[in-house]
């Protein structure tokens, strides 16, 4: 039956498609509003996977710069580590090596104390059996004249060895201090080999000097030093040679990057073989060979004057053949030269006219008499009896005070007296009061006459220190007769420049 004729029929068959329609668009809608609340959830867990692996690969770059950081401070530690390792193995060599150097110079230095003590006892046999065999009535003029210089002699080396003592600590601690000043190489090569002609004569020998082209008037150097080197270095010349003779040649140059003067000490002597040469400068040694007990010394001069030549600007260098002779070569840095003359060196006759000189002043000073009131502060009783004969015999008058406090106490005395000393000879270490207190004292209360210190201090800045508290001038002792009475010569009649109040110094 068609539709058409049932037209109600037909409406609810288009009602009932209809429905379905809607049914299934309902549907549709429902399925397609659940997948995009799927795909929201799939997007929204795909947005957290994406952060999280962002945040997880971040993480990552972060752990593998940590790691990185971790691997080269690890590296690091692993090289410092090693670096530790390498020091320490030096240290420990090092150590095993100062250890060995430590035994082998106390070794040295005990061998060089042990020849030491008995080269001073050698040196004090002959003084301490001369001086008793003076009172010994047999002996002859010409004995005692013998006698009397072998004491002097033996003394004079004594005072060398204990000064070369001095001078090797002060280096071996770098105290030793080099005062430059302006001198003439001329009148020191002069005074040098003056003062040695003596002794070359007693042996027989030659003893000259050889300028070699012009040498500058003046140099700036310290002096004393200068003059301890060059008188070293001749005395062994001598020492060492028994014929033949002793030569210095004088050699400027300014070839170099400063002006040096060179001196050569050229000996005919025994000469040194290879290996002496080799420890010859080493400080607690002596590398004369064989001949050494013959011809004494201490093994330290030589090390000084290496040392000393340093400290001038220069060096200390040695050849030698054994048996024909050793040449000494010393260099030393002049100082500026501007506006300096060139001359000449001297001939030996003008050194022969020096020495002369010198001989004819040291009569002079001897018989030139000392009109003068002095006061002798010290408390060794046989310094004062030794002193107050030198002073005495000089035409002084000596009065005694054996500490510091009683010479402070009779010099105020008298000047309050109207009768000052001319001058007071000062010793610096005493009881009660010492000579720099005493001095100090002296200066504050206006003292104005001359103080002379008279000190066994001779290291270097002892001077100084006496000059310091107000002393005038500086004696050392063991007591030279000559430069006693030329000091104080000096001094005689003269009002102390330090009269104002000093400076208080430590005792």
């Amino acid at each position: 039956m068609a539709l058409g004729s049932h037209p109600l029929l037909g409406t609810l068959v288009v009602l009932a498609g209809l429905g379905s329609l809607l049914a299934f668009t309902r549907r549709w809608r429902a399925d397609t509003a659940g997948c995009e609340r799927e795909l929201g959830d799939c997007q929204l867990r795909i947005r957290e996977e994406v952060a999280a692996r962002m945040e997880a690969e971040s993480a990552l770059t972060e752990v593998s710069a940590a790691g990185e950081v971790i691997r080269h401070q690890y590296e690091d530690a692993n090289e410092q580590l090693r670096r530790v390792c390498q020091e320490l193995e030096d240290a420990t060599d090092r150590a095993d090596r100062s250890e060995v150097a430590a035994e082998v110079a106390s070794h040295s230095k005990y061998e060089f104390l042990a020849g030491f003590s008995h080269r001073a006892r050698t040196l004090m046999t002959p003084i301490i059996g001369f001086a008793e065999n003076l009172s010994d009535p047999v002996m002859t003029s010409d004995d005692r004249e013998r006698a009397l210089e072998t004491i002097k002699r033996n003394g004079q080396e004594l005072m060398t060895n204990l000064s070369s003592l001095l001078d090797i600590a002060y280096l071996e601690t770098g105290r030793l201090e080099i005062r430059h000043a302006v001198c003439s190489p001329l009148q020191m090569v002069s005074e040098i080999l003056s003062a040695a002609k003596c002794a070359a004569s007693r042996k027989g020998l030659d003893l000259s000097v050889d300028f070699v082209g012009q040498v500058p008037e003046t140099i700036q150097t310290d002096p004393a030093r200068l003059a301890q080197i060059l008188g070293k270095l001749v005395g062994n010349a001598i020492r060492y040679t028994q014929v033949g003779g002793v030569r210095l040649a004088v050699h400027f140059s300014d070839s170099g990057l400063e002006p040096v003067l060179q001196f050569e000490v050229i000996d005919t002597g025994v000469g040194m073989t290879e290996g002496q040469i080799a420890g010859l400068f080493d400080p607690f040694s002596n590398s004369a060979g064989p001949e050494a007990p013959q011809f004494g010394g201490t093994g330290l001069g030589l090390t000084i004057c290496k040392r000393l030549a340093s400290l001038l600007g220069g060096d200390l260098s040695v050849d030698s053949v054994p048996d024909q002779g050793t040449t000494f070569r010393l260099i030393i840095a002049t100082g500026p030269l501007d506006g300096v003359e060139m001359t000449d060196g001297p001939t030996e006759r003008i050194i022969a006219e020096d020495e002369s000189e010198l001989v004819e002043a040291t009569v002079n000073m001897e018989e030139k008499p000392l009109d003068a009131h002095v006061l002798l502060a010290e408390d060794g009783i046989d310094n004062q009896r030794l002193i107050s004969f030198i002073l005495k015999k000089a035409g002084a008058e000596v009065t005694l005070a054996d500490n510091g406090g009683k010479a402070v106490e009779l010099a105020l005395e008298a000047q309050r007296g109207g009768h000052p000393f001319d001058l007071i000879l000062m010793d610096m270490q005493m009881p009660t009061m010492d000579g720099y207190t005493a001095t100090t004292r002296l200066r504050e209360q206006g003292y104005a006459e001359p103080i002379v210190a008279l000190t066994a201090h001779a290291m270097a800045g002892d001077r100084e220190k006496c000059l310091q508290v107000g002393c005038d001038d500086y004696v050392a002792k063991p007591i030279d007769r000559l430069t006693l009475l030329a000091t104080l010569h000096k001094w005689r009649g003269q009002s102390s420049p330090r009269s104002r109040t000093a400076e208080v110094a430590p005792s």
